[in-house]
């Protein structure tokens, strides 16, 4: 398969999806084809060539370019994920946890050859996808996935502070030029330290949920 060869295609291919049948080659070939041509520009028939498969075989799997893209979304969503949590297992602290949490996460976004194109070419394409109704949407899958690393720490109000905890990253992580840089763990350390930790604890002692106000993210 073309996409085997590509260095564009090798680090989506090894960090989780397994090319063994047409549905999984046609994803990652999605993938590997939005980092290279963006995705306004990736066509069904650019996925069929990097795949090494048919149009019509693309679309026994798939209704048309839509879903091939949520379902490379929902994938990769799912990996990074995992690996946040992975990372997360072995805190000791809520500190830490927090750190493992805000950096890797940042590091697999910012290592991302597709959504770094998309990102960094094509915001209009990304930007409702964080901001208003569609940033809520966001915010609330990543709290869902962050959740289960914070249990521990905050029991009983996990999703709350896994919720803070997104907003705080998504907002850091759209504005590259903000107070604290996520590639450096000791000033993110700092960072997290100063005003995520005490709100999270925060949290233990106020009996009454509340809502966090939306982040209204800038264009990268």
């Amino acid at each position: 398969m073309t996409a085997l060869a590509d260095p564009i295609a090798a680090p989506l291919l090894t960090s989780g999806i397994q090319a063994s049948g047409i549905h999984e080659r046609a994803v990652a070939a999605t993938l590997v084809c939005i980092a290279r041509h963006g995705l306004g520009k990736t066509t069904i028939d650019d996925v069929a060539r990097e795949a090494g498969c048919s149009r019509a075989s693309l679309y026994r799997y798939f209704d048309g370019r839509a879903e091939l893209v949520a379902a490379a979304v929902e994938l990769e969503a799912a990996r990074i994920a995992e690996h946040v949590r992975d990372a997360a297992e072995s805190a000791d602290t809520l500190e830490d946890a927090l750190v493992a949490i805000v950096h890797t996460a940042s590091q697999e976004l910012g290592e991302h050859p597709a959504l770094r194109f998309v990102a960094d070419f094509e915001p209009e394409l990304l930007l409702p996808h964080l901001t208003f109704g569609g940033g809520d949407r966001f915010l609330a899958r990543a709290a869902a996935a962050i959740a289960p690393s914070l249990e521990r720490f905050v029991p009983g109000d996990a999703e709350r502070a896994a919720e803070w905890v997104a907003r705080v990253s998504l907002t850091l992580w759209l504005c590259p030029s903000g107070p604290v840089s996520l590639a450096d763990p000791d000033r993110l350390r700092a960072y997290l330290r100063a005003f995520v930790v005490p709100a999270i604890e925060s949290i233990l002692h106020d009996p009454v949920p509340r809502t966090f106000s939306p982040v209204l993210p800038l264009k990268r």
